[in-house]
């Protein structure tokens, strides 16, 4: 809760926006037992106990959900955890455990909010959540982003922008830059500048081949930043809508990312692919070479307000209904 990140970028945000199109919006005051409210809308993994407290006070439960691991396995993988779930579900243990488990708290919650397609399919298949009570939201980008004009992509680097971390496959990506000999400025900062993780990675930064510039402060300077590179690439293990990803698009930069569910579902045919089997050194020198007569891909996006005005219907759906499913 205390990091930076998509997440903490997602809900200031989506406060900011539902503010402008006439959506009172309060931060959950936990020790005002005074506050009143219809929606409590929680981004995360909530505890069922929580989901408990909101509902004896009249009030109906939002889960925003990034289902990032779960989404990218295998259909294998999804049908043994839905076998799993559903087991442990019906089994008879104790109800103060089953209360204890994600799953059941999904179950007890209103509405289910994820971002994507692929994501509402899981929810219904893995985790037994009925249609009708989730709904797709997508994720915004600044209007800065959206109007930010054609790129001069003057540099010779490909850019990569976010937390240097296992989940960004950070270090994989130095490698891989170092062996393909493709030059790479990565954006962002750990979430320990002291930690192992941070150390090993930092043994790769020499200027030249591996770049680094730290977290930047404002968005001006990190639009700039995109657009004066040669492409975006992403590397990550598990992600689900890339924010960075789209800001990339938004500024017109050709982008090369994992073949994953949320990549073909968000980008299509407007960006190019890391191979699920084959060279990855390979496609990332032939994205390269191939960057400078790439044209600005031209996925869908959406402004801030674009998603909450989705978002103010989903709380209208929920509160017209006249009870809990």
């Amino acid at each position: 809760m205390l990091a930076h990140g998509g997440a903490q970028v997602q809900i200031e945000q989506t406060k900011t926006a539902l503010e402008k199109i006439g959506v009172p919006v309060e931060n959950l005051r936990w020790w005002d037992d005074t506050q009143a409210g219809d929606i409590l809308h929680y981004m995360g993994k909530p505890p069922a106990w929580l989901i408990t407290l909101a509902q004896n006070k009249g009030w109906k439960f939002a889960v925003t959900l990034l289902l990032t691991e779960t989404c990218n396995r295998s259909e294998w993988e999804l049908f043994t955890r839905q076998v799993c779930i559903r087991s442990v579900l019906a089994s008879p243990i104790p109800r103060r455990l089953k209360q204890q488990l994600p799953w059941q708290a999904y179950r007890m919650c209103d509405e289910m909010i994820v971002g994507l397609e692929a994501e509402r399919r899981v929810l219904e298949k893995v985790y037994g959540i009925k249609k009708e009570r989730t709904s797709v939201v997508p994720l915004g980008l600044a209007d800065s982003f959206l109007k930010s004009g054609p790129p001069p992509r003057t540099e010779e680097h490909l850019i990569c922008t976010g937390t240097i971390g296992p989940s960004k496959n950070s270090i994989e990506l130095a490698q891989l830059a170092v062996t393909a000999q493709v030059p790479i400025l990565f954006v962002g900062k750990p979430f320990d500048f002291t930690g192992a993780y941070w150390e090993q990675f930092s043994k790769f930064i020499d200027g030249k081949i591996v770049k680094h510039h730290p977290h930047v402060g404002t968005e001006r300077e990190l639009i700039d930043l995109l657009q004066r590179a040669r492409g975006f690439v992403l590397m990550s293990r598990y992600e689900n809508w890339s924010l960075a990803a789209h800001e990339a698009a938004g500024c017109g930069l050709p982008l090369l990312v994992p073949d994953q569910p949320w990549s073909r579902e968000r980008l299509g045919d407007q960006a190019s692919y890391f191979p699920k089997k084959g060279s990855a050194v390979a496609a990332l020198r032939k994205f390269y070479n191939a960057c400078p007569s790439m044209p600005s891909p031209k996925p869908k996006l959406y402004s801030w307000e674009d998603a909450a005005r989705i978002l103010r219907d989903t709380y209208t759906k929920m509160l017209n209904r006249s009870k809990k499913p």
